[in-house]
């Protein structure tokens, strides 16, 4: 993937509204992707700089630069208003208009249940590991009573009746 991200980062380089660019995460970026939510490498994130989204796409040239050009340029947000429908204006309008107590209560509440979510599928998917290695226990088990049991004779026996 990095000779294709180097060469999307050449393609929108001087870009009036677009940065392609890259953070060493484990050295002078870590705080920054600590805060945008990086967990693993490579990750790739666009978007508002405030609210960075997760990009889930190819990972070849052709698809990060489609990907680009038909997402990265302005838009709606506090900022760039003007891009907004009615709709997002209102929810925009709604929220800076709280006290900046409440935005960050706010804000707290809709970061603890993106936790609590991390929090329950991580404990989920412990319980199914533990299931699947169970299975695999009994199974394992299953398959070696059954070949002690003769079965491997049961077919040397038939095998020679031919």
């Amino acid at each position: 993937m990095k000779p294709a991200w180097e060469k999307l980062m050449a393609e929108f380089d001087g870009h009036a509204s677009a940065l392609v660019a890259d953070v060493d995460c484990t050295a002078d970026g870590k705080s920054l992707c600590d805060s945008s939510g990086v967990r693993g490498y490579p990750t790739i994130k666009y978007g508002d700089p405030s609210n960075m989204e997760d990009y889930n796409g190819g990972r070849d040239f052709d698809a990060l630069k489609k990907f680009a050009e038909e997402n990265l340029k302005p838009v709606c947000g506090p900022s760039t208003i003007d891009l907004c429908d009615a709709d997002q204006k209102a929810a925009i309008e709604k929220l800076q208009a709280m006290s900046a107590d409440d935005l960050d209560a706010a804000i707290a509440e809709k970061e603890k249940e993106q936790e609590d979510a991390e929090e329950t599928f991580k404990n989920e998917v412990s319980k199914l590991q533990a299931t699947y290695e169970k299975l695999q226990s009994d199974k394992e088990a299953t398959l070696a009573a059954i070949k002690a049991s003769g079965l491997g004779t049961m077919k040397a026996v038939k095998a020679a009746r031919k």
